[in-house]
């Protein structure tokens, strides 16, 4: 199982993002995913978001949905490096994450 990543197709910083991402992913782990393409918007209404805000990335693991630093926080432990180290932050509050 592969976990997808959707982020906003003409952003600049999303596109730099998934770059980053891809250059971490030294097992292949993420598949991608343009928020307005149709695959991405079929995603969107199966888990029930918005089909028409795209100011966040967003993973999808399995049947769960996870966005703003929860879904970079699961990013990261999976990526090579240190950025695993990372993950210890999801202990915080989302509210506390997510300003």
């Amino acid at each position: 199982m592969n976990g997808i990543i959707l982020f906003d197709g003409v952003c600049n910083f999303c596109n730099s993002s998934v770059n980053f991402i891809i250059d971490r992913d030294a097992a292949n782990y993420f598949k991608f995913g343009a928020l307005q393409s149709d695959e991405g918007q079929t995603l969107l209404k199966k888990h029930n978001q918005s089909t028409d805000s795209f100011d966040t990335l967003i993973l999808i693991e399995g049947d769960g949905l996870y966005t703003r630093s929860t879904a970079a926080l699961r990013i990261a432990k999976k990526l090579s490096g240190l950025w695993p180290l990372f993950y210890i932050f999801i202990i915080l509050p989302k509210f506390l994450r997510d300003p």
